[in-house]
C-alpha cells in the first residue's frame, strides 16, 4: 500500500508498505528494523518476529520513546510475556499489531510528536 502524505521535512514516515518492502523515507527496506522520526535502524536482529527475545530491545530501549510498535508481518501475533514485561517495567507503552497497521500508526504518532520506535517485522 503506498500513503501520500505532508509531513515536517526530515521526519521518517513509512511512504509504502508490502510483504517484501518498507519503503521509509527515500530508503527501501527488506529487512526488519527499527524506525523513529529521525533513525532508521536496519541492520537489527532479530529477522523476523518468532525469533524476539528481550535482549534484541536493547537497542531499541536505546532510542528512549514513550511508545513501542511491534508490527508483526502479515498478521497479529501477540508478544511474549517476557517482551510486554521488560517493556511495562521501564515505563514504555507497547502496541502490537500487524505489519500495515504499525505503519499507518507509526505516521499518526510521528506526526503527533510523540516519542515512537516501531519493530517492523516482515514475517
Amino acid at each position: 500500500m503506498q500513503f501520500t502524505l505532508e509531513s515536517q521535512s526530515g521526519v521518517n514516515l513509512v511512504r509504502a508498505y508490502s510483504r517484501s518492502e518498507l519503503r521509509i523515507g527515500e530508503s527501501r527496506v527488506h529487512t526488519s528494523c527499527i524506525v523513529t522520526a529521525d533513525r532508521l535502524i536496519t541492520d537489527w536482529e532479530p529477522r523476523c518476529f518468532e525469533a524476539l527475545e528481550p535482549a534484541h530491545l536493547a537497542a531499541l530501549l536505546a532510542l528512549e520513546p514513550q511508545i513501542v510498535l511491534l508490527g508483526t508481518g502479515p498478521r497479529h501475533r501477540f508478544a511474549p510475556a517476557a517482551i510486554r514485561s521488560l517493556l511495562t517495567g521501564r515505563g514504555v507503552g507497547l502496541e502490537v499489531m500487524d505489519l500495515g497497521a504499525a505503519c499507518r500508526t507509526f505516521n499518526i504518532l510521528v506526526q503527533e510528536d510523540r516519542r515512537v520506535a516501531a519493530a517492523l517485522f516482515f514475517e
